[in-house]
Formats: C-alpha cells, sequence, structure tokens
C-alpha cells in the first residue's frame, strides 16, 4: 500500500496578502535601486564622472571619448557575458520568459542569485548603451525577490506563484508609475488563476511598489505628455480607418520584432565563444549609435531609448524618414543586443518602435489630410500601445498603461481598435508572442486564454458514476469475476466491513477469462486498496480533487448525508477518468474548429 502524502496547510490569505506588500515594497526599492545603478554605470561609461544622476528622458551628451564611444557597448557586453555565463544563465535575455517558465513548470522557484545578477547583468548592459529595456529585468527580479520569499515562508505552490506574478506586476507598476498597468500585466501574462484569493496579493504588491516609487520619483508618469492630443468627442470615421491601418502596419512589425529576435538568437549560435559573438554585435550597436550622433546630434538607439519617444511625444521630431529609420534601426539594434547575449527587457524597444513607427505614419497622414483631427503625438501614442500588445500579446496591459500614462479618456477608443487590429496581425503571421516563442522552441506551452472551467464548482454529485458495486470485504474475488452481469466490463467497486467503507476496487472482469477454472483463494478485502477518500454529494470538485491530490487516491466515493458514511450512505465513486472526461466535456465549447487555446 502506497503511503498516504500528508497535506500541506496553506497559510492564510490574510498572511499571503501581508507577504505580498513585502513583496511590492522590496520590488519598489529594487527597482530604484537598479535605476540607480544604471545610472551610475552611464554616467562612468559615457561620461567619464562618477554620478547617479541620470534622467533617460533626456538626451545623452556627448561623449568626451568622440568616436571612441563606439567601444562603450563592448566593455559593458564583455561584462554582462563574464556575469550570466558564470553565475546565472537564466538572466540572459529578456527575463519575462524566464519568470513564465518558473510560473508554469516549475512551481515558482526561481533561484536567488537571479535577482542579483539580473540587477548588475542588466544594469551594465543598459548603462553601456545596449538597445534593450529595462522593465524585463525589473519583472525579473522582482519575480526572483518573491520567490526567494516564498520559498523561505512554508505554503502552497500556488501561493509562491501568485506572490511571483505579484513580484513581476509590481516591477512594471514601480517603473512606469502605473499601478493598473501592473496588476493587467500579471493577470494576462503571469497568473495560471484570477480570483480573490490570488488578485488581492497582485494588486497590495503593485499598489506598494508604486507608493515606494513615487516617493524617490514623484507623481509623474514614464512620459510628460501634451495635456491634448485628441478633438473632445467622437473621431471622425476617416481617422478610426487610419488608425486601423496604423494597428495592421504596428502587427507587421511585431511579427518582425518576434521572428527577428529569435532568428537572430539562432544566428548568433554559429559563434561558438559567447565573448566574441557578443563584442562583435555590441560593437556593431556602437557603429549605429555613434552614426546617429554623426548627423543628427543624438545618440538615439542607445540604452533604454525614453529621451527619443519623449522628443516625439512633445513634437521635437516630426520627420517621417528620420522616424521610421530610427523605427527600423531600434528594431535592428534591440534583436541583436538581446539575440547576441544580453540582458535587458522588450518592453522599452517596444515603446520606441510603437512611438517612431507611429509618429512617423502620422506625419504622412497630416500631410495627405491637414486637420485637428490628426495629431502627430496621438499616432505616436497608439503606436506605443499596439506594439507592446502586439508583441507582447498583453493587449489590455497596452491599453491600461497608456491611458495611465496621458490620463486621457479620449484616446481610449482609437487606441483599442489600433491595439486589437495589430495583435491580429501578428496572430495570423506568428502564432507566439515574444514571450512564449522562447519557451515553445523549449517544449514548454503557455496558454493564450484563461476559461472559466465550470467542471471544477460542479458538485461532486454531478460528476460521479453510478455504476459501481458495494460488496463485503469477505467475499471470495474468483466468486466476485464470475459474476455473469460483469459482461467482461470495468467495475467500480467499493469494499464494505460490518456496514463501514473499508476500502475500494477498479476490476476488470474480463480477467474471468484467463482465470477459468483456477482458485486465487483470496478476498475482495484482501486486493482491495485504501487509496481513497470521501467527499459529500455538495463538495465542489475544485476541493475535492485537490484533496484526492493530497492523499494520492485513485477513487472518490460519494456518499449522502452528515457524519460518518455507512453503506446505506453511497451514493456513487468518482475517478481519474471521471474527472478527466468532465473537464474535456467542460472546455469543449472552446475547443471547436479553429480554436487555438495553447
Amino acid at each position: 500500500m502506497q503511503a498516504i502524502i500528508p497535506a500541506r496547510r496553506p497559510i492564510g490569505l490574510g498572511l499571503l496578502s501581508l507577504v505580498a506588500v513585502v513583496v511590492g515594497a522590496v520590488t519598489g526599492l529594487g527597482a530604484i535601486f537598479f535605476r540607480d545603478l544604471i545610472g551610475l554605470i552611464h554616467n562612468i561609461l559615457f561620461l567619464g564622472h562618477f554620478s547617479l544622476v541620470y534622467n533617460a528622458n533626456r538626451y545623452t551628451p556627448e561623449s568626451p571619448w568622440g568616436a571612441a564611444v563606439m567601444l562603450v557597448p563592448v566593455i559593458g557586453g564583455l561584462g554582462v557575458v563574464f556575469l550570466v555565463t558564470k553565475f546565472a544563465p537564466e538572466a540572459r535575455g529578456h527575463g519575462v520568459p524566464e519568470v513564465m517558465d518558473a510560473i508554469f513548470y516549475q512551481d515558482g522557484k526561481i533561484r536567488p542569485v537571479v535577482a542579483i545578477i539580473k540587477s548588475l547583468a542588466s544594469a551594465l548592459a543598459i548603462g553601456s548603451g545596449a538597445a534593450i529595456g529595462r522593465e524585463g529585468p525589473i519583472i525579473q527580479i522582482g519575480a526572483s525577490l518573491a520567490s526567494t520569499i516564498g520559498q523561505l515562508i512554508r505554503m502552497e505552490p500556488w501561493q509562491r506563484i501568485t506572490l511571483v506574478a505579484a513580484g513581476a506586476g509590481a516591477g512594471i507598476a514601480a517603473t512606469f508609475n502605473t499601478p493598473l498597468g501592473g496588476v493587467m500585466f500579471a493577470i494576462e501574462l503571469m497568473m495560471p488563476e484570477v480570483s480573490a484569493r490570488t488578485f488581492l496579493p497582485v494588486a497590495l504588491a503593485t499598489g506598494t511598489a508604486t507608493f515606494i516609487a513615487r516617493i524617490f520619483l514623484g507623481l509623474r508618469p514614464a512620459f510628460e505628455v501634451p495635456a491634448v492630443y485628441f478633438v473632445a468627442g467622437a473621431p471622425p470615421l476617416y481617422a478610426i480607418l487610419l488608425y486601423v491601418l496604423l494597428g495592421g502596419i504596428i502587427g507587421l512589425a511585431a511579427t518582425a520584432f518576434v521572428r527577428g529576435l529569435y532568428f537572430t538568437e539562432k544566428l548568433c549560435e554559429h559563434i561558438a565563444n559567447p565573448y566574441l559573438r557578443h563584442a562583435l554585435a555590441m560593437l556593431a550597436l556602437g557603429a549605429g549609435m555613434y552614426g546617429f550622433f554623426h548627423y543628427t546630434g543624438h545618440y538615439h538607439i542607445e540604452g533604454v531609448g525614453y529621451s527619443t519617444v519623449q522628443d516625439v511625444l512633445m513634437g521635437g521630431l516630426a520627420f517621417a524618414p528620420l522616424l521610421l529609420l530610427l523605427a527600423a534601426s531600434k528594431l535592428a539594434a534591440t534583436v541583436l543586443s538581446l539575440g547576441s547575449g544580453s540582458s535587458g527587457g522588450i518592453f522599452s524597444p517596444s515603446l520606441f518602435i510603437g512611438a517612431t513607427l507611429g509618429a512617423g505614419f502620422g506625419v504622412l497622414c497630416h500631410l495627405v489630410i491637414p486637420t485637428p483631427a490628426i495629431t502627430i503625438g496621438a499616432f505616436a501614442m497608439i503606436g506605443m500601445a499596439a506594439m507592446v500588445g502586439g508583441a507582447t500579446g498583453a493587449a489590455m496591459t497596452a491599453v491600461t498603461m497608456i491611458f495611465e500614462m496621458t490620463r486621457d479618456y479620449d484616446i481610449v477608443m482609437p487606441m483599442i481598435v489600433a491595439v486589437a487590429v495589430a495583435v491580429g496581425v501578428r496572430r495570423v503571421l506568428c502564432s507566439e508572442n515574444i514571450y512564449t516563442l522562447k519557451l515553445v522552441a523549449r517544449h514548454h506551452f503557455i496558454p493564450k486564454a484563461l476559461h472559466a472551467n465550470m467542471f471544477l464548482v460542479r458538485p461532486a454529485g454531478d460528476v460521479m458514476d453510478k455504476d459501481f458495486l458495494v460488496v463485503e470485504s469477505d467475499m471470495d474475488f474468483d466468486a466476485f469475476l464470475r459474476q455473469p452481469e460483469h459482461h467482461g466490463r470495468m467495475r467500480h467497486v467499493v469494499i464494505v466491513r460490518q456496514d463501514r467503507i473499508a476500502g475500494v476496487l477498479r476490476v476488470n472482469t474480463s480477467l474471468r477469462r484467463g482465470l477459468e477454472g483456477a482458485y486465487t483463494g483470496v478476498t475482495l478485502g484482501d486486493v482491495a486498496t485504501h487509496r481513497f477518500t470521501i467527499a459529500r454529494e455538495d463538495d465542489i470538485m475544485f476541493r475535492v480533487i485537490g484533496r484526492m491530490w493530497r492523499r494520492n487516491a485513485s477513487m472518490i466515493v460519494v456518499v449522502r448525508g452528515n457524519g460518518v458514511p455507512h453503506k446505506a450512505d453511497i451514493i456513487g465513486v468518482v475517478t481519474k477518468e471521471h474527472v478527466a472526461d468532465s473537464v474535456a466535456d467542460s472546455v469543449r465549447p472552446y475547443a471547436g474548429a479553429g480554436a487555438a487555446p495553447f
């Protein structure tokens, strides 16, 4: 008989929520430390002075190194490769896929060292000019810190997973000053279950992280935007059609981003030496960065690129060819940085590409239709949302975050249209987003939809099988097999002794053909298993399945009434096969032709 697995007592929702507040506070402080570390490294490598003061929304002044500034990304890149290869390979890349992998395939367990190495490696990469974002690292740092706390405190896997999702959402919230966006990010990409018990810790963590970040960074959102981008009221039909067209264009760009990153990673693997591989890529990036400075006066594609995004939003960049060149160059620089082994995120590059591509499209539209209903800033903001949604698949997150940045309700409707089109186009051309494509290559599939599984709230009385037998434990096994009413089928048997349930048995009665004339000499009580559990007919299946797993039970005996169950109280049985059949039946409406939940 197999040993029964002891049940682990989970911590209560109150304590879990308190731990989530701690996670949010630590993540918020971690985000501040990370930004300061980026500023310190950037000022030392680019400007040659020791200072934490760094505003990514302002252009980097001319470096005293002149053309030798092209080597700055190379120097930083070599340090990144050393940290990642020696201490934490999980810190390579944009981080979010590793968090998702931990949530869906590792019970929310992330090595504590990842938070330290990710902080150092990503700060070094971004500070030295790699064309990547700081949001992905903060997401992974917050998730790693949450996982560490979740492993130190005894809790169930779903609670640790919830904390990891809370840490990821807190990282987004602290970075952009967008608490709603942080919550939506956790719900769309990180949480296998959305319920009161999981939503509350996530909301508390993101709110706490935002509060901590505002203490140090102020109340303003990540970007300053003009007060009015849109004419109040419903936009004209031609404007809506232009936003639809922009969504389609951004969808193509998002596809190029997703496919390009994966292609570049595979291409760079042909250079076996990781130091040489990344050094060559960073030298190419440095040359492009210096080329932009030589011709435009700014390094544009280096780092997070917020200064260029801010310039576009305020109307400082309105030359369509330059805007389109910037979009293409940033896309190439980002896939080259990450594909060759850097450590950073894709959120900031997505905002950069979306803003420049949207603004460039807006400039062309304004030349054709010069009306107040078409503004370059509006196309830039909508392009940002569409690119984030298209590349990451987090459509609601993109809409929510850009709305929190602008705080202009009139932007919501056209933004939803463009984001929906961008996501649709990318899904047609590439079924995976920029996060899941990396995991699919490992055969780790992430669900693209959350279904309300009605099976889990059905009572056991609705799921149970009423075709079962109740027999006494001293009944002869050979005699039982030879009963004619079995017809050679599988029988579910509940064994009783002195009117009490003593065990269960699943018997393939076709065995009688192989035992004709044989005598085993055993009773049903001898061959019965004690791996069963009791459920009341009104118990919902979510709790019943949990009880079944904890006790490693092969069968659930469903009884009526309360108190100690007797033979007359048995009304049905539930096996793992019944559970599987009921789950399949519950998802049947969503699994028709053309459905792609995975």
